[in-house]
């Protein structure tokens, strides 16, 4: 009697999802053991795309459980995208020291640095949409994610202005928040200019829990190989090769973005605004692009830009310690607007998601907004392209499908943002004796 409904339960459990889950697993337990014994977190990440395959190829339809560590790490990385903007802004406003520094010098160098996100977002939005980025992709998402709603123009622009700031760090509504914490941020450093025993305290504290943050940032990153498998098994359809096809062609279309960023828009707007021979400038700051290209760190790569900056470029000291450091923190034009706007275009293209001219204006805005909370180490793109697409009211899930070609894109993107910084820093200068902005 037994073996019969053993036999029974044996014929009617379906066990490929468990051999799904059990091959992840093992190709998880692979990837942790590369990562101790020193594989880069590029190298894993692309791996993490041909095992993704794999297991989608072998268990297609039957990934449920697979798809279940993608959506866990979706969940962490929007959980971080709120304190990450709320520290990371203040640390940056507040490290002006003073309302006239943040008046003249901070102002022009904000100006410039955001002029370049600008360019950037408008440059991959008409490229984008002209070769149709991720039309025909098959993007799977959760069967609970809820289409994005259409607001009036009116509605949109009054609920950028924050109401409840608990509700909008609860539903991840960056755009209010952002707004909330510049102002906030401004009257931290109004207050540090009178009552600086009361400021002192509170900016130092907003500087040790930037700190904190980014520590805490950092093993969430780490999770990203393992999340790429998930969400690539998930993905894989009939057309795999058509979807991989897509793929390469994101990956050779943002580095045609950020090559013409790097060296025509930024070479333009150091031609006509800094007075300058773009050949003389691109000579001086090559040595800060190849080190940005081969670190993948804009951080990192500041003091080899301050050195070509005040050593060929005569800029002075303060101009380009000032206006580097914060480039690395605010603007960064390709990770938070080519890359960001890039998968937003995806995604819309995939979806078949009905976007009007005012909703791309918005994109641009939103891109804009959430590149005064970024910061330029490893892991950038993947925290702004969240934001922005937060904002947006668009599926985060294709971030995890595009994030093995973001590594593949990581080093033009911070060579490009290294570079806007240095133009930013070369105009602000020429603009500072000039007296005009």
């Amino acid at each position: 009697m037994i073996e019969p409904i053993f036999t029974l339960a044996l014929n009617t459990v379906d066990f490929k999802p468990f051999l799904a889950l059990g091959l992840t697993i093992v190709f998880y337990i692979a990837l942790f053991y590369m990562g101790k014994k020193g594989v880069g977190f590029g190298t894993r990440t692309l791996l993490a795309l041909v095992l993704g395959l794999i297991v989608g190829l072998i268990f297609r339809g039957n990934t449920d459980y697979v798809g279940a560590f993608g959506r866990i790490f979706t969940r962490l990385i929007s959980a971080i995208v709120i304190p990450l903007l709320f520290f990371s802004i203040m640390s940056s406003i507040t490290s002006i020291n003073d309302t006239k520094k943040l008046k003249s010098l901070g102002s022009k160098s904000v100006f410039w640095l955001l002029i370049n996100t600008a360019f950037a977002s408008m440059i991959t939005i008409i490229v984008a949409n002209f070769l149709k980025i991720g039309k025909g992709f098959n993007l799977v998402l959760p069967a609970d994610y809820v289409p994005r709603e259409v607001p009036s123009i009116v509605d949109t622009i009054i609920n950028f202005f924050p109401s409840n700031i608990v509700q909008h760090a609860a539903n991840n509504e960056v755009i209010p928040f952002i707004i909330f914490t510049v102002l906030m941020s401004i009257a931290l450093v109004k207050l540090n200019t009178h009552r600086k025993e009361i400021a002192e305290p509170i900016i130092k504290g907003v500087h040790y829990l930037n700190k904190l943050v980014f520590e805490f940032i950092k093993p969430i990153i780490n999770l990203t190989p393992y999340a790429v498998v998930s969400y690539i098994a998930s993905a894989i359809t009939r057309d795999a090769a058509k979807d991989m096809s897509a793929l390469v062609l994101v990956v050779v279309v943002a580095y045609v973005i950020s090559l013409f960023q790097m060296y025509v828009v930024h070479g333009t707007l150091i031609s006509i605004f800094a007075k300058m021979s773009p050949i003389k400038f691109f000579k001086a700051i090559w040595p800060a692009q190849v080190v940005a290209f081969t670190s993948q760190s804009s951080i990192g790569t500041i003091p080899v830009t301050v050195k070509q900056l005040t050593e060929e470029l005569d800029v002075s000291d303060n101009v380009a310690s000032f206006v580097s450091a914060l480039g690395a923190n605010v603007g960064m034009p390709a990770c938070t607007g080519m890359w960001p706007v890039l998968l937003a275009i995806f995604s819309i293209n995939a979806l078949n998601i009905p976007f009007s001219t005012v909703d791309y204006i918005l994109l641009v805005f939103y891109s804009i907004v959430v590149s005064f909370g970024t910061a330029g180490v490893p892991g950038t793109a993947t925290i702004a392209a969240t934001a922005v697409l937060a904002a947006a009211g668009l599926p985060i899930e294709v971030i995890m499908v595009l994030a093995p070609i973001s590594s593949l894109v990581d080093m033009v993107r911070t060579a490009t943002n290294v570079t806007g910084a240095a133009t930013a820093a070369t105009i602000v200068d020429y603009r500072e004796s000039k007296s005009v902005i």
